[in-house]
């Protein structure tokens, strides 16, 4: 079942006519949940606005110090105030979904523990699955610590680029020759068991369609591989190499099964509350050590995991739910009010600073935006230069 290699995994990202054997049920072709009335519409780019002007003030005004200055002298502190600044910032997504929005999400299968170093990976129905991995690291206090592996051309998004290059995403080209080197670059950098990590990945690599899941047919079927109807053929290797490189320092890995009601949302859906009715995601914690370390055998088993997707996700489209519903609760309220104050009443202090006050604040805004643009456009990490061995006598002792 192995050989899923790079160029092979391309070819199932193709376009392809609809043929016998593709998925039955188109849910784009359903009615959205609710209407897009003018109050939904101005109610949704309000809330746009202010999380996306609180996102470039916070970015211009408090990644200098935590990204550059700090992290001169120590990289964990550094995570740490990145983490907890923009881990709050973060926070207003959720809430926006849950308690704006009124989306409900339902978790089901096992907990995942606060405290662990886990990576997850998921199937990728939709734009925004990855948007909704923010709900579950919220509940669990890891929301400043998620880290994605994604397409490298997300990093050249106005502002929200500025934002992944500061928490340490991990940009992929999805071509394994370049991609090799940078994520083991990256992935380097998270193997001190101090730092909190929450690493995410999404083995088929894009975004589900009818389409694409008849060209993953088409090459199951040349290749001997299962037929998927509710999931793509997984691209095996870059989860591999991820299991590899951080198996000594990860506490376990979670396979997380997303599934939507009644409507695949798309990023507007979110904004202005149309879609979705339902997130599900279903949760299973698997050990490292039931996981082969030869990649031909982890190939097979990654596979294996996505076919067991499959049964998942075709139960839940004849049932409309999960096995073992009800593992998290939701979002308090008054976190989610405490947390949209935080952000806000930070950034009416900046909004004051930069145009009430002395000039020396509308030049640091200026220089920010350089060195954010400079430090996400050639993918700078700002290295450690001062107090790196006092660093590295603590890691000796601990």
């Amino acid at each position: 079942m192995n050989g899923n290699t790079y160029k092979q995994e391309e070819e199932i990202n193709g376009k392809h006519p609809l043929t016998e054997g593709g998925p039955t049920i188109s849910m784009n072709e359903l009615p959205h949940h609710r209407p897009l009335t003018p109050l939904r519409r101005i109610r949704g780019i309000v809330c746009l606005f202010i999380i996306l002007s609180t996102a470039f003030l916070l970015l211009v005004y408090c990644a200098p110090a935590t990204a550059l200055f700090l992290r001169l002298f120590s990289i964990r502190y550094s995570r740490n105030a990145t983490s907890f600044f923009f881990g709050t910032w973060l926070s207003l997504w959720p809430c926006l979904f849950e308690k704006i929005n009124k989306t409900k999400v339902i978790f089901s299968g096992q907990t995942v523990p606060k405290k662990e170093r886990v990576l997850l990976f998921a199937n990728h129905r939709t734009e925004v699955d990855w948007m909704y991995m923010w709900n579950l690291a919220m509940r669990k206090g890891r929301l400043g610590q998620l880290k994605y592996i994604l397409k490298s051309s997300l990093m050249k998004l106005p502002v929200f680029g500025w934002a992944f290059h500061i928490m340490e995403f991990v940009p992929v080209e999805r071509k394994w020759e370049i991609d090799e080197e940078i994520m083991r670059n990256h992935l380097q950098r998270f193997k001190d068991r101090r730092d909190p990590l929450w690493l995410a990945l999404f083995p088929e690599g894009t975004d589900y369609t009818e389409q694409k899941c008849i060209k993953s047919q088409e090459y199951a079927v040349e290749n001997g591989l299962p037929i998927l109807k509710y999931v793509l053929l997984p691209k095996t290797r870059g989860f591999s190499f991820c299991v590899e490189e951080l198996r000594s320092s990860l506490d376990a890995v979670y396979d997380v099964t997303i599934a939507y009601k009644h409507h695949l949302p798309v990023f507007l859906d979110n904004v202005f509350g149309t879609d979705p009715a339902e997130v599900h995601m279903h949760i299973e914690r698997i050990q490292l050590d039931e996981i082969p370390s030869s990649e031909a055998e982890s190939a097979d088993w990654v596979i294996e995991r996505f076919r067991l997707k499959d049964e998942l996700l075709a139960n839940f489209m004849s049932t409309g739910h999960f096995p073992n519903e009800g593992t998290e609760g939701d979002l308090p309220t008054l976190i989610c009010l405490l947390k949209l104050f935080f952000v806000i009443g930070i950034t009416g202090v900046i909004i004051y600073l930069t145009f009430f006050c002395s000039i020396f604040f509308k030049i640091y805004v200026g220089l920010s935006c350089v060195f954010l643009s400079f430090v996400t456009y050639y993918g700078i990490q700002m290295p450690q230069l001062l107090g790196h061995s006092a660093d590295l006598h603590k890691k000796k002792s601990s």
